[in-house]
């Protein structure tokens, strides 16, 4: 399949070449998700690329947590943004693990590239603040399904990749998917460098070899979620899909190292 002509330029987030995994908070086989130890061991698999969440928490830090509360995860009916940093760090979540600040992941993990999804507006301000201070904008990509809250933190950090909201994704697929739509979809994905989707939207498949190759001549990346099973990943990575968001980076990492 012919590789895409894109906007990343040389955005080293976007290296090294596809396919790539995107280990979906860490690998949470026997870590719990979203900490250190669940990243620790997706890029002990030789992942490049973590996905991961972040919240405000009530003193301003920027804090990965998926959810916007404590009950799944510590069995505490509790918003993260209740707590401070200092607070939630002492919440033990198994496995010797408590929730970590951004920064922390940055620093701990400083050839990693990271997926950022800002899940809150109380994580804009301070996710900014973890990146800069990290000098990590070239290994971050931000990410949400609310385009003002990415658009937020993008404004503030020049250079750094970015992939398409929710309402620009439905859009995009479906110009993707119409007979001469790449005029409109190169508008529609103006200013990000990749599409990141669950296998359809709103029963529009996201995977077919018409909406593959519009991404890939619109000049973004396709990085498609959640992809758990093995036949999946090979059918994806067939029609040349460019990254695999997943819980299980052990299969996906043997995936991609056989066809390799």
């Amino acid at each position: 399949m012919t590789p895409p002509r894109n906007r990343r330029g040389e955005l080293p987030y976007f290296t090294p070449a596809p396919p790539r995994v995107l280990a979906h908070r860490g690998l949470a086989l026997e870590a719990p998700e979203n900490t250190l130890l669940a990243f620790a061991k997706a890029v002990a698999l030789g992942v490049t690329h973590v996905e991961t969440d972040v919240h405000g928490s009530a003193d301003g830090v920027s804090m990965v947590s998926h959810d916007p509360d404590l009950t799944r995860l510590a069995g505490r009916r509790v918003q993260v943004d209740q707590l401070t940093s200092h607070e939630l760090r002492r919440i033990p979540l198994g496995g010797g693990q408590h929730f970590c600040s951004l920064a922390d992941a940055l620093d701990a993990f400083p050839e990693t590239r990271f997926n950022i999804d800002i899940k809150a507006s109380s994580a804009i301000a301070p996710t900014v603040k973890a990146i800069r201070d990290a000098r990590a904008t070239d290994r971050v990509l931000i990410g949400s399904f609310s385009p003002e809250r990415r658009t937020a933190v993008v404004r503030q950090l020049p250079g750094v990749a970015t992939s398409v909201s929710s309402r620009g994704a439905i859009a995009a697929v479906a110009a993707a998917r119409a007979p001469g739509g790449l005029p409109v979809l190169r508008r529609v994905l103006a200013g990000v460098h990749a599409v990141q989707f669950p296998l359809s939207i709103l029963g529009m498949s996201t995977s077919t070899p018409r909406t593959i190759a519009a991404f890939h001549a619109a000049g973004v990346e396709v990085h498609l979620w959640t992809i758990n099973d093995e036949p999946t990943m090979e059918r994806l990575l067939d029609l040349g899909v460019d990254g695999i968001v997943t819980d299980r980076a052990d299969l996906a990492v043997g995936v991609v190292e056989r066809r390799s």
